[in-house]
């Protein structure tokens, strides 16, 4: 990957540019952005030209040297990678063969897409202490045949608490290493890491460099792109996704699960339960982070208008309805209901009796007046 073949980022590139032109460039950065905003391809590309062994400053890497071809196909020795997996002793290089053929066909891949490819189902997604202890092992080795050792952490979010076995080795790592955190959530990440971090924020794309890069790259008309582009609100991951697939599956769930809930149907919402309880951990979590999103557009339908909702055709025409019988109450109360569960979800509920749980909440919440509101807001 070469500064030139990434998509979008000017601004960002100028910054990195000069750090890596420095005298002191930084040992440890955190390229900090929502989905599909292109850090992990901005990772790939400061790593191939940390090691290109013609890159000039001010330059690109040269993309012919054995070093930059040997990072291209991310199977250069003294370029390490560390992400999430599943199994409570995974170790990333146990993956390395999905994560490489991941890479290659798409390497905007979002963390549940990544998960879903090494077969997650119920388990959850982390970066385990025997991962922890494989780093602390390679980055203590010599450099084989580059000019330094590179670290891509991707996700360092899923380290949780196992971080802390790293914090020695990012704050004073062996001569010439390099780590390179491409990260999601701050507010997941410990403090200590991300105190010992450069940290650079990486914007979302904007909607012409999305519809740019779909009619340059995908062979898209310019009026598809712009569609896809506007709906995807900055995720060029999300744009592809919809250009391939069409309406997201979540999407479909998670408003038939409303509309039971709003019926308030006993036997529906103990059948609904049930699905949603079978869906699998990361399935549950993404359900529940898309009705985030959703209630994020519908509070942009109440104060922007309609042409400001990033949402397809039949979401828009459910959000116009839903306008009319959800306050803003309703929806802070939807919002704090979806969150708590999502943490429920990431420590192991009952995942059948949590969603029976929800749907019933959720009942009340659209049933309610808004001084019984409160009062079940309170609880929620």
């Amino acid at each position: 990957m070469r500064f030139k073949d990434l998509i979008g980022q000017k601004d960002t590139l100028v910054q990195v540019r000069q750090m890596l032109d420095s005298a002191r460039m930084p040992h440890a950065m955190m390229f900090l952005g929502q989905k599909g905003s292109g850090k992990l391809t901005l990772a790939l590309a400061v790593a191939q030209a940390i090691l290109c062994e013609n890159r000039n400053p001010g330059e690109d890497s040269c993309g012919q040297c054995s070093q930059c071809q040997k990072v291209s196909k991310l199977i250069h020795p003294d370029l390490h990678f560390s992400f999430p997996t599943v199994g409570p002793k995974a170790t990333s290089d146990q993956f390395l063969p999905q994560w490489r053929e991941a890479l290659a066909e798409n390497p905007f891949q979002n963390g549940f897409e990544w998960l879903q490819r090494i077969g997650s189902e119920n388990q959850q997604g982390n970066i385990t202490k025997e991962e922890c202890t494989r780093i602390l092992h390679k980055i203590g080795l010599k450099v084989f045949e580059g000019s330094h050792k590179v670290l891509i952490i991707w996700l360092p979010e899923y380290l949780g608490n196992e971080g802390n076995r790293l914090l020695k080795l990012i704050e004073e790592p062996p001569e010439q290493t390099v780590f390179i955190l491409v990260a999601e959530e701050a507010d997941k990440i410990l403090n200590t890491i991300l105190s010992r971090c450069q940290v650079i924020r990486i914007p979302p794309m904007g909607d012409a460099v999305i519809r740019d890069a779909l009619v340059s790259k995908q062979q898209l008309s310019e009026e598809q792109a712009s569609a896809l582009a506007f709906l995807s609100d900055g995720n060029y991951n999300e744009a592809l996704r919809l250009h391939q697939e069409g309406i997201n599956d979540h999407a479909s769930d998670f408003i038939a699960w409303l509309r039971a809930c709003y019926q308030g149907k006993p036997a529906e919402l103990v059948e609904w339960s049930n699905k949603l309880g079978g869906l699998g951990r990361e399935n549950q979590k993404q359900l529940l982070q898309y009705g985030l999103h959703f209630l994020r557009e519908l509070m942009s339908l109440k104060t922007r208008g309609v042409e400001a909702v990033r949402l397809q055709a039949n979401e828009l025409e459910t959000a116009k309805r839903m306008d009319k019988v959800i306050s803003w109450l309703r929806l802070e109360a939807f919002a704090e209901l979806f969150s708590v569960n999502i943490y429920h979800i990431e420590r192991n509920a009952h995942a059948r009796l949590q969603f029976l749980d929800a749907g019933i909440r959720i009942y009340q919440i659209f049933k309610s007046e808004d001084h019984e509101l409160r009062r079940l807001f309170n609880k929620a």
